[in-house]
C-alpha cells in the first residue's frame, strides 16, 4: 500500500496550486484506491494567509468503477484537511474560544452535538484549569461532541462506545519553565494536534455512517507564562480528586489529558478509551517521526492499531508499559508527581503513558504519543512542513472496522 501512497503523494505535489485536472488509472482494489485518492490529496494540500491571491485548486480524477471508495477516500481527505487547517492556524488567532467555535461550526454542519465548558463550570478540572488559567482571556475550554447513528428507536444505545481525548494546547510556552532554547516554540502552534485529529475524526463520521458511538473530548487550554501560571512545587486535584504534585510545568499535555480520561470514566463509560497527543519528545528519540509510540495492555487492541496503521499510512509502534518505572510518579506531598520526577530511568514518554494510566480505571485504553508524526518539519512525501493530521486516518479506519 505504500507505493500506492508514494504515488499518490507525487501526483499531488505536481499538481499542487495548479488549477488543473489530473487523472490516474495506478490503483485497482478498494484499498489502494482509496490510499492513492487520499495521498493525492494530501500532496496537493497548502495553506496560507497571503493576500496577493487566491490559491488555485487542482482536480483529481480516479479511472474507477468504485464511486463509493472514491468518495470515502474524499471524505478522509476533507477531514485531514480539517486537522491540518486547524494546526496550521496560528496562535494568535487560535485560541480555546477559537477551538470551541470551530467545532461548533462542524457540529452545526455535520448535525453533532456538542458542548462547551468555560469558566466556573471548569472547577472540578484541575489539570485544565491549572494550565490554562495561565491565559486568562479567554481561559481554557472543555469540549464535548457526540457522534450517534441513525438508527430507529433506542437502538443505538447497544452500540460500541468510543471516546477520544485530544491534547489542545494551543501554544505551549512552557509556563514558568519556559522552554529552552526559545526556538523549540516555534512550532508550539501544533500542540493541539491531538484535539485536531479528534475533531477531524468525528466530522468524517456522519457521511460515513459508522454503526458505533464516538464521543470526542478536547482538552483546550494555552500554556503561557504570566502573573496566573502554575508553578513548580503547586499541588493541584484532577478531575475525579487525585492531588498531583506539580514539578514541571512543560509537563502540561498529561495534566490536560488525566482530566479528560477521568471524566469519561466517570460520566461516559467507554467501551474504548483513546487519548492522542504530542506529549513527550522523548517519545521521539527511539521512533523518529515516522512512528506514533502506542501504549495498551491491550495486545489485541494494540495489534489492530499497529496493522491498521500500517495499511493507513498512520504508522504506530507498541511500546512497553513498564512497571518497574511506576515509582518514579511517587510524591512526598499529594498521591502522584506528573513528570516522574523521583526516578532516573530515561524513559519520559513511558513515565508519561504511566501516568495517564492511573485515569482510564478499566478502560480498554490505547494512548498514543504523536510528537514524532503529528508535524513534519520538511515538505516531503504526503506532508508539507507543519501540521500532518496524523491519527485521522488511523481512527476512522478502526472505527469503520468495528462496525
Amino acid at each position: 500500500m505504500a507505493s500506492f501512497r508514494a504515488a499518490g503523494a507525487a501526483i499531488g505535489k505536481k499538481v499542487r496550486g495548479k488549477a488543473i485536472e489530473v487523472i490516474t488509472l495506478c490503483a485497482e482494489s478498494k484499498e489502494q484506491i482509496k490510499a492513492h485518492g487520499v495521498s493525492i490529496l494530501l500532496g496537493a494540500y497548502s495553506w496560507n494567509l497571503k493576500t496577493e491571491k487566491t490559491a488555485e485548486i487542482p482536480t483529481v480524477a480516479i479511472a474507477t468503477l468504485e464511486k463509493d471508495t472514491v468518495s470515502r477516500a474524499s471524505v478522509i481527505a476533507q477531514a485531514l484537511y480539517t486537522a491540518r487547517d486547524l494546526i496550521h492556524t496560528p496562535a494568535n488567532i487560535k485560541n480555546p474560544l477559537w477551538m470551541a467555535q470551530e467545532a461548533k461550526k462542524i457540529a452545526d454542519e455535520k448535525g453533532l452535538a456538542i458542548k462547551v465548558l468555560s469558566g466556573k463550570e471548569l472547577n472540578k478540572f484541575g489539570g485544565l484549569r491549572a494550565v490554562g488559567n495561565s491565559s486568562p482571556n479567554p481561559g481554557p475550554r472543555f469540549i464535548e461532541l457526540s457522534y450517534i447513528p441513525r438508527l430507529k428507536a433506542n437502538a443505538a444505545a447497544t452500540l460500541p462506545h468510543i471516546v477520544i481525548v485530544g491534547k489542545g494546547i494551543t501554544f505551549d510556552t512552557g509556563g514558568v519553565s519556559l522552554k529552552r532554547p526559545y526556538e523549540f516554540m516555534t512550532a508550539m502552534k501544533s500542540d493541539m494536534a491531538g484535539a485536531a485529529a479528534a475533531l477531524a475524526t468525528i466530522s468524517a463520521l456522519p457521511e460515513l455512517q459508522p454503526l458505533v458511538r464516538v464521543t470526542v473530548l478536547m482538552m483546550c487550554a494555552e500554556n503561557a507564562l504570566s502573573g496566573t501560571s502554575q508553578r513548580p512545587s503547586d499541588v493541584i486535584t484532577q478531575y475525579g480528586g487525585t492531588t498531583v504534585e506539580i514539578i514541571n510545568t512543560d509537563a502540561e499535555g498529561r495534566l490536560v489529558l488525566a482530566d479528560g480520561l477521568s471524566y469519561a470514566v466517570e460520566n461516559l463509560d467507554p467501551d474504548y478509551l483513546i487519548d492522542i497527543a504530542t506529549l513527550t519528545g522523548s517519545a521521539t528519540l527511539g521512533l523518529g517521526r515516522q512512528y506514533a509510540a502506542l501504549y495498551s495492555r491491550d495486545k489485541k487492541l494494540a495489534q489492530q492499531f499497529v496493522a491498521l496503521g500500517e495499511s493507513s499510512g498512520d504508522r504506530t509502534w507498541h511500546m512497553p508499559l513498564v512497571d518497574d518505572y511506576a515509582d518514579s510518579l511517587n510524591s512526598d506531598v499529594a498521591d502522584l508527581n506528573h513528570d516522574a520526577s523521583k526516578g532516573d530511568y530515561s524513559a519520559g514518554s513511558v513515565t508519561a503513558a504511566l501516568y495517564l494510566e492511573h485515569f482510564v480505571g478499566d478502560s480498554r485504553w490505547v494512548h498514543l504519543d504523536i510528537a514524532g508524526p503529528g508535524r513534519s518539519e520538511t515538505d516531503s512525501g504526503e506532508n508539507v512542513k507543519g501540521g500532518t493530521g496524523f491519527g485521522v486516518r488511523l481512527f476512522i479506519d478502526w472505527i469503520v472496522s468495528l462496525s
